[in-house]
């Protein structure tokens, strides 16, 4: 059964989801974006069929915006949307936004999903939008108060468009280990590569340098966003992070050659024993 699927903000994640749904599926695409040059093309190129103009006739919103400006908009939005309606935010952090916007979904009597798909580029925009963006990814899912049709129609989609995993969890395990598995990394590499040696890096490397540098290259607006929405969980990892650092220099400073190899045998075996779960 096809349904009317309206799309709030069209950049990289949201014009992918649109352009996927497109290819993968006959439900309508409706969408909207603050740029008039990116609606523009986005009706040109047949991403969205049309531009949102009745919320009421949506049976799925998802906004893809930056998290404060996602539950404004909800918070505005919310009662012109039908009964049974389902709203999906997919912004990187969701304590933040489903303590806001849950209940309020609840009482007027709309099902409301957090998610997070796990996949992007170092580009952002709908310039540098995919429709194979989510191929095998994974789509993180952490519904509040949502009834299991909901549920099942959500996941169904993300299995429709390509992804390969849906994983169910609470905001607050999600907030947890996004601010290890992804928030961390993009903070590493972007503190990386600001040492002055990283211009002359050509004919150096075998491959590490890139690996490490991939993501820093990033939106800081965004960025700066959702570190501080997820503050707690993130000072936490840093300081795991800068302590384990400070170990390979102590043992390097002291030219402790026991500890230093211990501590890179230790590395080691933990990279192991996760590739082996692969």
């Amino acid at each position: 059964m096809s349904q009317t699927i309206g799309i709030v903000g069209l950049g990289l994640i949201g014009a992918s989801l649109a352009k996927s749904l497109q290819k993968n599926t006959e439900d309508t695409i409706l969408g909207w974006d603050i740029d008039e040059n990116t609606m523009r093309q986005a009706l040109t190129e047949g991403t969205i069929d049309a531009s949102i103009e009745d919320y009421s006739a949506l049976d799925l919103l998802i906004v893809a915006l930056f998290p404060k400006a996602a539950v404004d908009f909800i918070e505005t939005h919310i009662s012109q949307l039908k009964k049974g309606c389902i709203v999906m935010d997919i912004c990187g952090v969701k304590k933040a936004i489903t303590s806001q916007v849950a209940q309020l979904c609840k009482s007027h009597q709309v099902e409301f999903i957090g998610g997070h798909p796990m996949a992007g580029k170092e580009r952002w925009g709908y310039q540098n939008s995919n429709e194979d963006l989510f191929c095998r990814a994974s789509m993180i899912l952490t519904p509040i108060f949502t009834d299991s049709w909901a549920l099942e129609r959500v996941q169904s989609l993300c299995k429709a468009i390509g992804f390969e995993r849906v994983v169910f969890t609470d905001p607050e395990s999600h907030d947890k280990m996004i601010g290890y598995t992804s928030q961390l990394a993009h903070i590493l590499s972007n503190a990386y590569i600001k040492n002055p040696l990283c211009m002359n890096y050509k004919g150096y490397t075998g491959g590490s340098f890139q690996d490490l540098t991939r993501v820093a290259k990033l939106n800081p607006v965004m960025w700066s966003e959702l570190f501080l929405l997820n503050r707690q969980n993130l000072l936490d990892d840093l300081d795991v992070l800068i302590c384990a650092l400070q170990e390979y220099r102590h043992a390097i400073a002291e030219q402790d050659e026991p500890r230093l190899i211990q501590l890179l045998a230790d590395g080691s075996r933990v990279k192991e024993a996760l590739d082996r779960e692969e």
